[in-house]
């Protein structure tokens, strides 16, 4: 099974299904409602189920992790996805540099931040 993890600051309502829709199909998920809890949904892509599930306040209050899981993606990479995402919503998106996983520290504590800067390798606070 893949994942991919990115973060979106300062996510607007429905953005991330108005994103994903383009990418996948059938979404269910209600980014509509998204406050402090964490919404769960789901989506198919090439006749695979893909989990969405959304975390706000992720990496700091003005974050909030995407992480998609399925046996097929839309994309390859964490970056992959954070360029999708940042063309679509034109906000700062920020994603680990490599095959991170969880609980290991990250390398030089530096992430992949897409912005209006452009790419590039930053700390992250």
């Amino acid at each position: 099974m893949q994942d991919l993890e990115i973060y979106i600051r300062d996510l607007e309502s429905s953005a991330v299904s108005d994103w994903l829709a383009n990418h996948l199909d059938e979404i269910e998920l209600a980014d509509n409602a998204l406050g402090n809890q964490a919404v769960k949904g789901t989506a198919w892509y090439r006749g695979h189920r893909v989990r969405v599930s959304l975390y706000p306040g992720a990496g700091g209050k003005r974050f909030t992790s995407l992480i998609l899981e399925g046996e097929d993606l839309p994309w390859d990479s964490d970056l992959d996805c954070a360029r999708s995402a940042w063309r679509a919503m034109d906000t700062e998106i920020r994603c680990s540099p490599g095959d991170w996983k969880e609980g290991e520290p990250v390398e030089d504590e530096r992430w992949w931040r897409l912005d209006q800067r452009g790419e590039q390798l930053a700390v992250w606070n």
